[in-house]
């Protein structure tokens, strides 16, 4: 079983990692299974080649059922004719309607039209009104119609970045968009066509948001309110943003929503509790034995947390374990450990072979893998409190490879805010959430609060020392298994020989760094951040920012979303300069989550001098033509704006962004931000010669009042890079322009469809790499 699971795992991965998806996947899935009855040979073979031969078959499995899978749900698409038009849609609201600032967001299953438009979409109803208004508050389980706007799934692709198509892709969405508002045309008014649709799916919602508003009426306007969701259903979204990074700094997010621990503790109460009463009735012991009842009520009760929790990866390892271990029991059958765990490895990748696209399965499998590695085969059995702390400790170790090539950081505190989130959270804050959300009684939900408010007290305290959080780069993938290896070595029992032998085979995943920048190199990188700018110059030793891309919310942006991922991935541990181009939030909106998540030298831009930007307590200057600088081979300078504009028009802040010019050996660069055609005149008229280079960031997205004809034939760029959204309201770019630079001889690249755009300027040559061909995957829509 631990073989065929382990193949199973490594046929699917391997899947996953397709940039097209095979043709065959259905073929491959029958001609693996065909394979299965002669395992019958395997008796009469040396044990290590049956144990390869069931491996590899099951890999072929593996990899022929993901593939069969992945056929039917993309043939689940969003006909490209039906792209951006206006499309009345009528189904049903089939989860939690999520609020946000300007409306409401929920996944919506399509009855009609039967053809054209994908069985599940994800909409956005902006400026939703409240109850009492004609059309309502949605809920789940409605049936409604409306009309929409839809587009197939696309989101930034960069590196070090969340994958927002995969993300979709596991959810089953095949497409997303809004709804319309009322009046544009016959039949677009929304309508409410049934209360309440009557079926398994929608009744387990329409109890989760009835939970949801019980909790929100008993503790209004208090802060962790959104923890006791998702304790109690699983709704991870209603966890404040600035909660999620105390939890991730501490080292507690795996606490903060439907937990294997949380289902373990459930179940375990329940078959407690069936245990104790089944004792008490002679008649019911002898029907049927006691520990047989407790472990049925402990699976059941564990299904049905399941179910009210949303049915995420680390439940679904949890109730599959729960269920090994029941019929285990029933059929008087001992299980090892690692046979459950791998059962249950199987069974999730069965049912849903896109959960290894998640961080949750790697690191709840694996944090179940070191906990049995370090608690069983051991001839001793220690007090409870050291081997509570000896486990604490394995899963801090054991998983910091996993969190650096994740998310490029570890709590090193996490160990001590475990052993006083686990106890508390598990074993008094979730039973309290369940029972408030649950019981005609608000009492519980203000005990956890109140429990809550010490908590996150400790967890405060915790995340403000100066060495809570070890950030580092993405390690680079050869040091990972390696690493793996060592600190499997090192977590053995003590007396084993040479264990220190486990940290050497680590050291490689901290020492050995990413690829950088040599002397006179330039690297640059126009990251994908939607209909925004933001672009990552490095060279030997020195990072500039020009730009931070877009605000999306008020707690979401490029900068934080985006950027720093993506700085923190390449190991860059501060700015040496950031320059905001001007004062447009599609490119300074994500500026602020910068200067707060990274160390910057210098800020340069042409903001006005009480802009809050500058007073985050950073160096600053204006980006005034004629500043220039050299680092490490590469000369910088700043050609517009200059001193003072001649013209209204030349005032607009789009015309007074800072333009900056970059030369090394391998080649010049131009960074335009937004400048319209009287900044562009002026530059022609005052420095044609600082024009030419060989990659241009095409000024304001490609929009029609920028990119004269002049402007491009001076700079007769060899690269034309248009940073811009997919799809975006403005149009960009504008088709005009796009003949302009291809009639200037120019290549023109596009983020929304070739994702981040890298350039490596070589003295010998120039090298250019898009993240969407180079991390291709067979669900990246082109």
């Amino acid at each position: 079983m631990r073989l065929a699971a382990l193949g199973f795992a490594l046929g699917v991965c391997l899947l996953q990692q397709q940039p097209v998806l095979p043709g065959f996947g259905a073929g491959a899935a029958l001609c693996a299974l065909a394979l299965l009855p002669a395992f019958g040979i395997i008796r009469r073979v040396p044990p290590p080649v049956a144990g390869a031969a069931v491996f590899v078959a099951f890999a072929a499995l593996g990899f022929g059922w993901a593939a069969a899978l992945a056929h039917l749900r993309l043939a689940d698409r969003l006909d490209p004719e039906l792209e951006g038009r206006d499309v009345v849609v009528s189904g049903v609201v089939a989860s939690l309607p999520q609020p946000f600032e300007r409306g409401v967001r929920f996944d919506f299953d399509v009855e009609t039209p039967a053809t054209g438009v994908p069985g599940r979409i994800s909409l956005s109803w902006y400026a939703e009104p409240p109850a009492g208004d004609s059309r309502g508050a949605v809920r789940a389980g409605e049936r409604w119609r409306f009309c929409v706007r839809l587009r197939r799934p696309h989101g930034s692709v960069n590196p070090h970045g969340f994958d927002y198509e995969a993300w979709l892709l596991e959810r089953s969405i095949r497409a997303t968009g809004y709804v319309r508002a009322p009046g544009r045309e016959e039949g677009a008014e929304p309508e409410r066509l049934e209360a309440l649709v009557v079926r398994p799916p929608y009744l387990i919602d329409r109890l989760r948001e009835a939970a949801r508003a019980k909790i929100l009426d008993a503790l209004p306007d208090r802060p962790y309110a959104g923890v006791l969701i998702a304790l109690a259903i699983g709704d991870q979204r209603a966890i404040d943003p600035g909660q999620w990074q105390l939890f991730a700094r501490t080292g507690v997010s795996h606490l903060m929503s439907i937990s294997g621990l949380h289902v373990t503790m459930i179940a375990g109460l329940f078959a407690a509790l069936v245990s104790w009463c089944w004792r008490r009735s002679e008649r019911l012991a002898l029907a049927l034995p006691a520990q047989k009842a407790a472990a049925l009520a402990g699976f059941v009760a564990a299904f049905a947390y399941c179910l009210v929790s949303g049915f995420a990866v680390p439940a679904q390892r949890t109730l599959y374990m729960v269920g090994v271990v029941a019929a285990a029991l029933w059929l008087g059958r001992a299980t090892s450990a690692s046979r459950v765990l791998a059962s249950a490895l199987f069974a999730v990748l069965v049912l849903d072979p896109w959960s290894v696209l998640s961080p949750g399965f790697w690191l709840s499998f694996a944090a179940v893998a070191v906990i049995f590695h370090v608690s069983t085969g051991r001839t001793t059995n220690p007090h409870w409190l050291v081997q509570w702390g000896r486990v604490q400790w394995a899963v801090t170790v054991g998983l910091a490879p996993l969190m650096l090539v994740l998310f490029q950081q570890v709590s090193i505190v996490s160990p001590l805010a475990n052993a006083v989130a686990i106890p508390l959270v598990s074993f008094v804050v979730t039973p309290l959430a369940l029972a408030g959300a649950v019981l005609p009684l608000d009492w519980p939900l203000e005990l956890g609060h109140a429990i809550l408010d010490v908590l996150m007290a400790i967890l405060g305290w915790l995340a403000a020392l100066p060495s809570a959080l070890w950030q580092q780069h993405a390690p680079v993938p050869w040091t990972v298994p390696l690493a793996l290896l060592g600190i499997a070595w090192l977590l053995l029992p003590r007396g084993f020989p040479a264990r220190w032998l486990g940290g050497v085979l680590a050291l490689p995943l901290f020492a050995v760094l990413p690829a950088a920048p040599a002397a006179g190199e330039l690297w640059m990188t126009v990251l994908d951040v939607g209909q925004g700018l933001a672009v990552v110059v490095r060279t030997e030793k020195h990072v500039l920012l020009y730009d931070a891309g877009p605000a999306f919310s008020a707690f979401a942006d490029s900068g934080n979303r985006v950027v720093l991922p993506y700085l923190r991935g390449e190991g860059v541990s501060k700015l040496d300069a950031l320059v905001v181009s001007h004062d447009d939030r599609d490119h300074s909106g994500g500026a602020g989550s910068v200067l707060e998540g990274t160390p910057v030298d210098a800020l340069w831009s042409s903001l006005r001098a009480d802009h809050a930007l500058l007073l985050a307590g950073v160096r600053s200057a204006s980006c005034a033509a004629g500043l220039g600088w050299s680092w490490d081979g590469v000369s910088f300078e700043f050609i517009h704006p200059g001193a003072s504009p001649r013209s209204r028009r030349e005032a607009r802040a789009n015309n007074r962004s800072c333009v900056l010019r970059i030369t090394a050996p391998g080649g010049r660069v131009l960074l335009t931000g937004d400048i319209e055609r009287s900044a562009e005149r002026e530059l022609l008229r005052r420095a044609p010669e600082l024009l030419p280079a060989d990659v241009l960031i095409v000024p304001h997205h490609g929009s029609a009042t920028s990119s004269s004809a002049e402007f491009v034939k001076e700079i007769a760029p060899r690269y034309a890079v248009f940073a811009v959204g997919y799809r975006n309201r403005f149009g960009h770019p504008r088709e005009e322009v796009l003949e302009r630079y291809r009639e200037a001889g120019s290549t023109v690249l596009r983020t929304d469809a070739a994702g981040a755009v890298e350039m490596r300027f070589a003295p010998e040559a120039l090298r250019i790499g898009t993240q969407r061909e180079r991390a291709r995957r067979y669900w990246h829509e082109s």
